[in-house]
């Protein structure tokens, strides 16, 4: 079985909403609001490194296809597998990009041979995911800022137990927390 990672920027507040840009009014926060410590984002090299296939919901698929594949940092995630879980795409164009339309399709994605599927944004994805017991692991970078509302992980009552599995923090007050799901 594969193991389903979710990964996330995240503010103390819970809130993971346009962290590099997009429509929440203190879009790119991760950059607009903390200072960069460049070794705070190592696991995010690492992610990509580590990943066999990215899985991600509608909204992020449309907000990454036109930026990532001109990115060259981006190039291990450019040439994997990619899922977009979505009702109305029909035709994606980001290369090598497949359409689940369930989360029931994304469990059969999970028992298939491979190695892990890293599910970058996706709040309503991840969300849901999480509510169908398939999250193994969250990889959170935690921002040390309140930002009050926007879209969160942690909605829609789904519970987890947790365990720590790193924990580093950073001198720009990023905490660095990789909890593995307790079944």
């Amino acid at each position: 079985m594969r193991t389903l990672i979710v990964t996330e920027f995240i503010t103390v507040d819970g809130v993971i909403d346009s962290p590099g840009g997009g429509s929440h009014p203190r879009a790119g926060w991760t950059f607009k609001d903390v200072p960069f410590a460049p070794e705070a984002y190592e696991i995010k090299g690492r992610e990509q490194v580590e990943a066999d296939a990215m899985l991600m919901g509608r909204v992020s698929y449309d907000e990454f296809a036109p930026i990532w594949p001109t990115m060259e940092e981006f190039a291990q995630y450019n040439a994997m597998p990619k899922y977009v879980v979505s009702s109305t795409l029909a035709n994606p164009e980001w290369n090598n990009t497949s359409v689940l339309r369930s989360l029931d399709e994304v469990a059969r994605l999970k028992e298939s041979d491979g190695g892990n599927i890293i599910v970058h944004g996706s709040a309503t994805l991840a969300q849901g995911l999480a509510a169908a017991g398939l999250v193994d692991r969250y990889h959170l970078l935690v921002f040390p800022l309140l930002l009050g509302d926007g879209k969160r992980l942690f909605a829609g009552g789904a519970t987890s137990s947790l365990t720590v599995a790193e924990q580093e923090t950073y001198s720009n007050g990023v905490v660095k927390l990789v909890y593995d799901v307790v079944r």
